[in-house]
């Protein structure tokens, strides 16, 4: 234990995952003064140097851009369904053909598995959750309830907001309370018609900026956006918000953080004795070498699947079943979010305006059902829309049939009709038997077990995405659109990559996995602040709440680190 080689395992504090929540997690615990170990099970990926595609033309590349047969057939089935995949961002995607998994029921595991993980190819929408998101879980009986309300998270989301930058406009709405925001991206002149159509028509519905994590504005020496839209590729000003561009570089500039890629994390090593965990179990991707690191705090934070997987892992004499699952609820109660409601149309006035750039945001509709004086019997809690409206070529989308001859060259230096429409996003609820297991049968290239997956929409969701298509459709028809369309695309849980609660919070023991602090109730050293921690889902995107849960409780950790608790 007193080999030179083994001092250097040593450290105060341990992250495993790089990306989100597992960024925030290593800058806060290096600027708090704590010599942090990050674990990441993929390649290393450098800010700027790494980003291969963010400069490149479209015609630069082989296929145009496009998917490719093997890409949908041979290695990426399940990661090419994501909105964000083609051939400048296919080198950020873990290879479906290397990571197995088993769908008991269709569940689409969307991963990327390098530094920064899916920090990079985020969508980057940031809404602070209402009071009543956290309290719906105690009013309407579905999940147990929050150990904590908005107040206690609200100076957290107002601390990482000013440092990750979120554009957007203070609209005095309890459904998504306002931030630290820099100044919002304009929004075009039709999504402008649509809101004033919405005010008019519909009472208690409301259309907003989208707010997201790109800046405006120069902070922190990054450069504001350039309204190319090819975030998902890597931002090489800086731009938006990743673990790579922001979080990392802020931990490494403190001298105290040791990033080591290619780590895959096998368990988390505990004392029985001393009722602690005490480091972790890695092997090596590149060697196969299992080495153990040893720490005073571990932070989990590989995302909530592979989380979950390390913790059920995790077994000893004390934990059988897990990793701090005394309650057997570890892996139960995974959410995605629903978006599965698509509506769509054309406008054909506003001929004399155009919009400039490319931006990497629309407009967002926060929940308006179930939402005040709103009472819906078909289904609890509610949704929101999001979407934009923008003006492409004349004859866009028509070239299979008109794509030929001079007067189809002409028409595509003119700009056509307005598009667009909304997508919506619906709150699932948690349900026990929405779970993953380990599968010791089937293991991966390095002979862990892999995750059984079963999980499924329920009558309540169905319900919600039959709401969404008909009030849509409704607003939209509200403010003149034509070519109306509305799509239910019966896509399963995961492709919206929005993973949750398989380890969650609770005030019980007995039937959740962390406290409020996001501790495991019964190994206090170990804490989990990914989407895994989540009690429910509400219907605004997840990841600033995960940032804002994160920096809490790496501030709460110190503390009881400093006081000998831990």
């Amino acid at each position: 234990m007193h080999s030179p080689s083994q001092k250097k395992r040593k450290y105060d504090a341990i992250v495993v995952g790089s990306g989100i929540s597992g960024g925030w997690a290593a800058k806060e615990l290096c600027e708090k003064g704590l010599k942090t170990l990050v674990l990441e099970r993929g390649r290393p990926l450098e800010h700027i140097t790494d980003y291969t595609t963010a400069l490149t033309n479209l015609w630069e590349f082989p296929h145009h851009n496009w998917r490719t047969h093997d890409d949908v057939t041979k290695d990426y089935p399940i990661q090419s369904v994501c909105y964000a995949f083609n051939e400048g961002t296919r080198h950020m995607w873990a290879k479906d053909s290397e990571h197995p998994y088993t769908q008991v029921k269709p569940f689409e595991w969307i991963k990327g598995y390098h530094v920064g993980g899916k920090s990079l190819m985020w969508a980057r929408q940031t809404y602070r959750w209402a009071e009543f998101d956290f309290e719906s879980n105690l009013k309407d009986g579905h999940g147990v309830d929050w150990p904590i309300r908005y107040q206690d998270i609200a100076p957290w989301y107002s601390y990482v907001e000013k440092f990750a930058g979120i554009n957007g406009n203070r609209d005095g709405l309890p459904q998504i309370p306002d931030g630290e925001f820099l100044p919002p991206m304009e929004m075009t002149i039709v999504e402008k018609h649509l809101r004033d159509s919405i005010q008019r028509n519909f009472p208690g519905r409301t259309l907003v900026h989208g707010r997201s994590a790109n800046i405006t504005q120069s902070i922190n020496g990054r450069t504001p956006c350039q309204y190319r839209s090819l975030c998902h590729r890597g931002c090489p000003f800086g731009a938006y918000f990743s673990s790579n561009g922001v979080t990392l570089p802020a931990a490494a500039k403190t001298g105290k953080m040791t990033l080591r890629p290619y780590s895959i994390v096998e368990s988390v090593l505990f004392d029985e004795k001393k009722n602690r965990a005490t480091g972790v179990r890695v092997i090596d991707a590149q060697t196969g070498d299992v080495i153990e690191f040893e720490a005073k705090i571990i932070f989990l934070n590989a995302g909530t699947l592979p989380t979950t997987q390390i913790l059920l892992n995790s077994k000893s004499n004390r934990f059988a079943n897990g990793l701090g699952n005394d309650s057997g609820v570890l892996g139960h109660y995974l959410m995605d979010h629903n978006y599965r409601a698509r509506v769509g149309g054309d406008y054909g006035g506003f001929q004399d305006h155009y919009h400039k750039g490319r931006r990497p945001v629309g407009f967002y509709v926060p929940r308006f059902r179930n939402f005040a004086a709103d009472k819906q019997s078909a289904f609890v809690r509610g949704y929101a829309f999001g979407g934009s409206i923008e003006r492409g070529a004349a004859f866009q989308g028509r070239a299979a049939e008109e794509g030929f001859g001079a007067d189809f060259k002409t028409a595509l230096t003119k700009p056509g009709d307005w598009s667009g429409g909304l997508f919506g996003m619906g709150e699932c609820l948690p349900h026990f038997d929405n779970k993953v297991t380990l599968n010791t049968e089937k293991r991966d290239q390095w002979g862990l077990p892999t995750l059984n997956i079963d999980c499924q929409w329920r009558e309540n969701e169905d319900a919600m995405v039959k709401d969404m298509l008909q009030t849509g459709q409704e607003m939209l028809e509200a403010a003149g659109f034509k070519n109306i369309w509305a799509n239910d695309s019966h896509e399963p849980p995961g492709r919206g990559i929005h993973e949750m609660g398989t380890a969650r919070m609770g005030r019980d023991p007995r039937t959740s996995m962390l406290n409020a602090n996001n501790q495991l109730h019964a190994v206090p050293n170990v804490f989990v602040t990914d989407g895994s921690c989540m009690t429910s889902g509400a219907a605004q995107n997840p990841s600033i709440t995960y940032m804002a849960l994160t920096a809490r409780a790496v501030d709460f950790a110190v503390k009881e680190l400093k006081k000998k608790n831990l």
